[in-house]
């Protein structure tokens, strides 16, 4: 590597944050604060730091381009004092391995132990020494969960190792129980009756907590859209056990066979779910949309509803799409209503798409289960028409309730998606330049969502649909909370907040909260105001981190499944494509399975192949031959881990 590559950082600069290992052994600090962009530590100058301690490191060198890199001079604090692992034993010593290969050390166990699990058990272990370089790390078993294999453990083991909780607090729970299922008439006084209008909830086929609802109505040229969330403020009030408990949480948490709610089952799929044929209570957000899909007026109120119908998708996508006679004529007073909320979605997505919104579209996978939760197969999720229309208006309501409170310039909780970060999005126009897609992010002083709109339907039906979409994924920054306003890059949308899930989402709780503060009367009391401004900031901070802890965890258990649904299939050989290149290989996802495995590079056939960082390329050196992001690919299953949750591959043939 050229010394001109690097020039060296000014006075040693350091930076706090947090380490993000990667289980090869590198690493990234995030700074905490505005300590610009995050740091690079090659694995032997992690100095014995473990994944997400807090550390101090020192910048050694800035690469061309802006990437730094570092050296970690201090833990400031160790944040896993319990791993999860394998346990095994070796003669006299016996030891726990940990699952999370971003956690390289073996724990060392003590003779005296006061659990006596087998070979290969799941184990839970307390840290008593970490590792300094010249002490090895060692601990104590807490509890033995079992077989890896058995989908409780899967579940006990994401969980612990995520910090997720599997119970509630029996004071939460006796808080919940006390809740009356049924609507006194208190509790609709000072309320919009909105009973007669016909409300219907729109969901999956294996949903249990509905907490929107939605109803259209045509007037004139204009359309009426009204979008009912279940008003969970209501019941879970500031201080309680219940509350306390949906702030730890921050989120539910989806897995394939089971969730862990953010809410105990009475709120969650009782009283707060808009169930059909009974009374609710929510808050509504009535919206009239004129011929281009422009907001002409609207209302934003406390409400009870009286909901028709719970409908699935694919039963709107028979009515819509299918023309479906059985389907139509189960439900012929709400077809006229479904035909016209996809006349508003056409619509509103127009609109959207008018100002530079960016739509993925990414398929996702659904893993079908066993009666004994094993995988028995993997598709691609459906999303109709139906999926559309929902999201369309769940968009809707939460730019309107965003923007309503930020014309009133009072405190509020906004969903933000900043811009993109300049060298990633340098990295990704080379990565298109190289598969001959020219684009002017090069160009461009501003980057502005329309751009990257361009290219996601500039690759529409190519073959490299997919690897485009995703790269430019990973491009952008993760959505976030704050209680500051900086708009919403991805959506092209000037406000944005998450006001449609209070059931499974203590932000959009928190949006409703801060609603019900102005209802009446649009001002909020300088004390209120003092109030909020102290606490939106941490819990924009606590939510987000949240949010990022439950999609880890439901990505760990699908890769799982991933990885158990293979086992049987050693030895078969698929189609795929490179969805990842590394220093030491490649990394394909099957066409048609959505699994990602690795093909070492010892393993790639008829050269000796060197990564060209720049190019985000592995490259012969005799053969000149290339590996890059989006080359079809066939492989063969060579080996599969499902304790280390990894698939590897063996290269079949190149294109």
């Amino acid at each position: 590597m050229s010394r001109k590559q690097f020039k060296k950082a000014p006075g040693g600069e350091k930076v706090t944050g947090v380490l993000e290992r990667h289980r090869d052994g590198y690493g990234f600090v995030c700074p905490e604060g505005p300590d610009g962009e995050d740091v690079f530590i090659r694995s032997p100058a992690l100095g014995g730091a473990w994944h997400e301690d807090q550390v101090l490191a020192t910048i050694e060198r800035t690469r061309q381009g802006g990437r730094r890199e570092g050296r970690i001079v201090r833990i400031l604090s160790r944040v896993h004092k319990t791993i999860v692992g394998r346990y095994e034993q070796k003669g006299r010593r016996a030891s726990v391995i940990p699952l999370d290969e971003r956690f390289p050390d073996p724990i060392w166990l003590g003779r005296e132990q006061r659990h006596s699990p087998q070979m290969g058990d799941i184990v839970t272990v307390e840290i008593t020494q970490y590792p300094d370089g010249t002490k090895e790390a060692q601990g104590e078993i807490l509890s033995i969960l079992g077989d890896i294999n058995n989908p409780d453990v899967e579940v006990a083991v994401v969980a612990h190792e995520h910090g997720l909780p599997m119970e509630f607090s029996p004071r939460a729970l006796s808080e919940a129980e006390a809740i009356s299922d049924a609507l006194s008439e208190t509790e609709v006084q000072g309320r919009k009756d909105l009973r007669s209008i016909p409300f219907v909830t729109i969901d999956g086929e294996n949903a249990r907590d509905f907490d929107d609802a939605v109803a259209v109505q045509q007037t004139g040229d204009n359309i009426r859209l009204w979008v009912s969330i279940a008003d969970v403020s209501h019941y879970v009030r500031p201080g309680t056990a219940l509350d306390e408990e949906a702030y730890q949480r921050g989120t539910s948490v989806y897995f394939p066979d089971r969730a862990i709610h953010m809410l105990p089952t009475p709120l969650s799929t009782g009283i707060c779910s808009l169930k059909p044929d009974v009374d609710r209570l929510t808050m509504t957000t009535e919206m009239l949309f004129d011929a281009r899909g422009g907001v002409a007026h609207y209302q934003i109120y406390p409400s009870v509803i009286h909901s028709r119908a719970r409908m699935t998708y694919t039963e709107v996508r028979k009515i819509l799409v299918d023309k479906d006679p059985e389907t139509r004529n189960r439900y012929p007073s709400l077809i006229p209503n479904f035909e016209l909320m996809e006349r508003l979605f056409t619509r509103l997505r127009a609109r959207r798409v008018e100002r530079g919104s960016i739509d993925f579209d990414l398929p996702e996978p659904e893993i079908l289960l066993d009666i004994e939760g094993k995988p028995e197969n993997i598709i691609r999720a459906e999303r109709n028409v139906a999926h559309r229309i929902i999201e369309e208006f769940m968009l809707a309501a939460n730019e309107t309730v965003a923007w309503h409170m930020s014309k009133l310039g009072l405190p509020f909780l906004y969903r933000i998606h900043e811009e993109p970060d300049p060298l990633k999005v340098k990295n990704f126009s080379l990565f298109l330049g190289a598969i001959g897609i020219q684009t002017d992010l090069k160009r461009t002083k501003k980057l502005e969502p329309k751009l990257f709109q361009k290219i996601v339907s500039s690759v529409e039906g190519k073959p490299y649909e997919r690897t485009v979409n995703l790269l430019m994924l990973r491009t952008m920054k993760q959505a976030r909370y704050s209680e500051e306003n900086s708009g919403h890059f991805g959506l092209a949308a000037q406000y944005y907040a998450h006001f449609t899930s209070p059931i499974r989402r203590y932000p959009d709780l928190i949006v409703h909260r801060l609603l019900r503060e102005v209802f009446g009367s649009s001002r909020m009391s300088e004390k209120k105001k003092e109030h909020w401004k102290k606490q939106l900031p941490e819990i924009a901070k606590h939510t987000s981190r949240r949010e990022r802890i439950a999609v880890e965890a439901e990505r760990e258990i699908v890769d799982l499944k991933k990885v158990q649904f293979m086992v049987d299939r050693l030895g078969e050989v698929y189609p795929g494509y490179v969805s990842g290149v590394v220093s030491f290989g490649i990394f394909v996802e099957l066409n048609d399975l959505f699994v990602e495995g690795l093909a070492h590079i010892s393993t790639l056939p008829n050269d000796r192949y060197y990564f060209v960082e720049e190019h985000q390329i592995l490259k012969g050196r005799r053969t000149g031959k290339t590996f890059r992001l989006g080359d079809s690919v066939t492989v063969q299953v060579a080996k599969v881990d499902v304790a280390r949750r990894r698939t590897d591959f063996q290269l079949v043939q190149a294109q």
